[in-house]
């Protein structure tokens, strides 16, 4: 008992000197009188300090009383300090305007505290109004700085920065598929300004402000998700202030790519914002072309003091040659040939189109409380010709084959959230409740093609790969007949409600829960011959709960723990032809993050440990016991483990020096199979997945020289060993392994800029050592790596 008193009159102490400090709270507002977000707030000669949050608020709390210099900076404004007076268990309130100044721009001010860390910034992704460090998840974030720098392309040059997350295959060149902790982000992962987007059309990075990505599981949030991360790209927003900027890039095998970038006010609370770009470019693949077309207008209306609605919208055109690669031999080896090697022919095509529009309305009900609503509509099309699946036997002899599909998809969604603070006692809350439903609906499209083989339908033509003068090769464009469609409407609604719940400034808890309900409707197939066809409708419901810790022993390091299940429903039926149940995943996820050289540098590293306790594959017995040659029959047999290690490491530890590098492990088995005729083997690493990724980044703008403006970079990217081909399962009638071994690889990339006034130019070599290596999806599709290649931008902003 004496313990017991003492620990409760240090507890009782603690909080009476705690009661006996002041706070500081104060809103920042921009130039122009609207809330300045993300502004560093900070007490001269302390280590307190802060980031204004969207509504441009702040609070310091637990300040001794006293008089104190209070600076505010901000990139590109002039920095503010003022003198502030605290008194004992007082609020001292405070209002600031900022000033904009050109001879700022390009300076960083860090005065006072550490808050140009990627920790201490909320990000749209997690919906709630809080840093970073206050969230028991790793988050990886990329501004659009990194995407210019580094003269990004595709989504694939911008996942390279982050850990743990890569690409995992670009099957026939059509689409880029990313793989996050063993996981594919499938079509569910991949969103837009927080709506789910088609993840089948390649997304324009010039309209980029940032990319963000929330690891592990996110299903509280947006319901039945991949369990290894989501990605949301957040698209550039008007501003209320005048500027711009005209670019073209050109580079190695003709690429050419002007765009524009336009923003400013069309009255004191109407701003626009609209940029666009066209692309063209040939490819280091013999025959391969790509052409594109992209507009993003939005406007951004200040309806009152408190609402606001952001309309966007954009249009994407993408013409391209389908491209499967050099393929397999034999069903065991990648085909040894050279990098330019095309299997296809030069009438192959793939053209897709997408168009989304959305609306979002902030809305501050009281000085805690906003709601967010969001509406958002988009459509995908795509229409397919080509040759494919690159798969020769043994003696090189390979069958061409022909396929012709085509998709369209309409994409309905819509989302409210209410966030906001409140206190229980001596407990601070920070709570998040909402409602979210979408509808998919889904055409799709089959084309028979004709065959010059009369005994093999949907043949193109017969050639060798090892000998390209055996056989005649044929290059005509064959027709083709549609044979059926089909539509698949899918509707979703989720329900949740989650609670970060601040004990002390040091510990936090957070709890939440989430309601998903899936109705697949029934499908309903026309095929031009055999006639109607309708499926089965099928109904999916799960709860998904959310826990985690985090405690801050000093303000620039927090410990966290969390703990989260999600659902994936299962296609196909159960022998007895009942549909199956969704898969159950749990998640346990800990780590540190960590803030260092006053907040210039973050270092964070993360541990996870995913199952998945329903591993669906096809079942390995009917339901009279005989062997299963069916695969629309599939059973839950045996589990999948995914485990590994992750460190972040971001930041700007010197001035004009910026930083992004990590490292990854990852391991991804099939656990506890039942060792039954075709299951699968049980330890067996999954498909597409390397144990090891790391990635290194680094970029310097010279500062008080002759040279000032002219920047250097070099960029380091790691895939390590992975397997391609199939999974082997007991009993399998092939006799060989039907995994591929695909060594891991490293590229280099070195970059170097100048910028003078308003004009800038950068140039980049890629893959400088020209290393080759594949992207492989199974075996058919197995497609190099791009060789060395130049690319140069130059740009001048208004």
């Amino acid at each position: 008992m004496k313990h017991f008193y003492f620990i409760i009159g240090l507890i009782l102490i603690n909080l009476t000197v705690l009661a006996q400090n002041g706070i500081i709270k104060g809103k920042i507002s921009s130039a122009d009188g609207h809330a300045a977000p993300f502004v560093t707030i900070g007490l001269k000669d302390t280590k307190k300090g802060t980031l204004t949050n969207e509504e441009g608020e702040f609070a310091l709390k637990n300040v001794k009383p006293g008089n104190y210099t209070l600076v505010i900076s901000c990139t590109g404004t002039k920095t503010l300090h003022s003198q502030v007076t605290v008194a004992a268990d007082q609020v001292t309130a405070v209002t600031f305007a900022l000033e904009a100044t050109s001879s700022q721009l390009s300076e960083v001010v860090v005065d006072g505290t550490q808050t140009r860390t990627i920790n201490k910034r909320p990000v749209s992704i997690g919906k709630l109004p809080v840093p970073v460090m206050d969230l028991p998840q790793a988050v990886a974030l990329i501004g659009h700085e990194v995407i210019e720098n580094q003269q990004s392309q595709r989504m694939s040059d911008v996942v390279k920065n982050i850990n743990g997350v890569y690409m995992a295959s670009t099957r026939a060149g059509t689409q880029e598929t990313f793989n996050a902790r063993g996981y594919s982000f499938s079509s569910t992962n991949t969103f837009k300004n927080g709506a789910r987007v088609n993840a089948g059309a390649m997304p324009e990075m010039s309209s980029l402000e940032r990319v963000e990505v929330l690891k592990g599981s996110a299903a509280i949030l947006y319901g039945n998700v991949a369990p290894g991360a989501i990605l949301n790209m957040v698209t550039k927003q008007p501003k209320f202030n005048f500027g711009g900027e005209v670019n073209l890039r050109v580079g190695s095998y003709g690429l050419l790519k002007p765009a524009f970038d336009i923003y400013g006010p069309l009255s004191s609370k109407v701003a626009y914002r609209v940029n666009g770009t066209f692309e063209t470019a040939d490819s280091y693949r013999d025959q391969v072309h790509s052409k594109r077309y992209y507009i993003n207008p939005s406007l951004l209306f200040k309806l009152s003091d408190r609402t606001e609605l952001l309309v966007q919208a954009d249009y994407l055109k993408h013409d391209f040659t389908p491209d499967f690669g050099i393929g397999s031999i034999g069903d065991t080896a990648i085909n040894k040939v050279s990098r330019n090697t095309f299997y296809g022919e030069g009438w192959n095509y793939a053209h897709t189109q997408q168009t989304s529009a959305s609306a979002n309305i902030r809305h501050k009900l009281t000085e805690k409380w906003t709601l967010n609503g969001i509406v958002s509509y988009s459509k995908y099309q795509r229409d397919y010709y080509s040759l494919e699946r690159v798969q020769a036997k043994g003696n090189g002899n390979f069958l061409r084959p022909l396929g012709a599909n085509a998709t369209n998809e309409d994409y309905y969604s819509g989302q409210i959230d209410v966030t906001g603070t409140f206190k229980t006692g001596s407990l601070e809350h920070t709570v998040l409740a909402g409602v979210d439903a979408d509808r998919y609906l889904t055409g799709t499209y089959a084309y028979g093609v004709p065959s010059i083989l009369s005994k093999t339908a949907g043949v193109y033509d017969s050639i060798n790969v090892l000998n390209p003068s055996m056989y005649p090769r044929r290059t005509d464009m064959p027709g083709d007949t549609l044979k059926s469609v089909s539509n698949a409407p899918t509707n979703r609604v989720g329900i949740y409600v989650q609670d970060l719940i601040s004990i002390s400034e040091k510990l936090k808890f957070m709890a939440g829960i989430r309601y998903s309900y899936l109705q697949t409707e029934s499908p309903v197939a026309y095929d031009f011959k055999g006639g109607k066809t309708v499926g089965k409708s099928r109904y999916d419901q799960a709860f998904s709960p959310r826990l985690g810790l985090v405690y801050k022993p000093i303000a620039t390091t927090a410990l966290f723990a969390s703990y989260a299940t999600s659902f994936t429903p299962n296609s196909g039926q159960d022998i007895y032809g009942q549909n199956l149940q969704p898969s159950l995943i749990t998640q346990y996820e800990a780590g540190v993050k960590n803030d260092f050289l006053k907040g210039l540098l973050s270092v964070n590293v993360t541990a996870y440990r995913i199952r998945n306790s329903n591993y669906t594959q096809t079942a390995p017995f009917d339901k009279n016991g005989a062997p299963n040659n069916n695969t629309n029959f599939k059973a839950l047999i045996g589990e999948t483990l995914s485990q590994g290690v992750e460190v972040d490491i971001a930041g700007h530890p010197l001035p004009g020096l910026d930083v992004i590098a990590g490292y990854s492990y990852n391991s991804m088995t099939i656990e506890n199979t039942p060792g039954v005729k075709g299951s699968s083997v049980e330890g067996e690493r999954l498909v597409g997945n390397p144990n090891h990724t790391a990635n290194a980044s680094v970029f310097y703008t010279l500062q008080q020289t002759k040279l000032k403006g002219l920047k250097v970079g070099a960029g380091y990217y790691y895939l390590g060993q992975r397997f391609s081909g199939w999974n082997n399962t007991i009993g399998q009638t092939q006799n060989y392994n039907r995994l591929i071994s695909v060594p891991g690889f490293s590229t280099l990339d070195l970059s170097a800029g100048y910028n003078f006034k308003r004009f800038g130019v950068m140039a980049k070599v890629s893959n400088v050592t020209n290393t080759y290596n594949y992207y492989v999806h199974e075996n058919y599709s197995v497609n190099p790596i791009p060789p060395t290649q130049f690319t140069g931008t130059v740009s001048y902003k208004f």
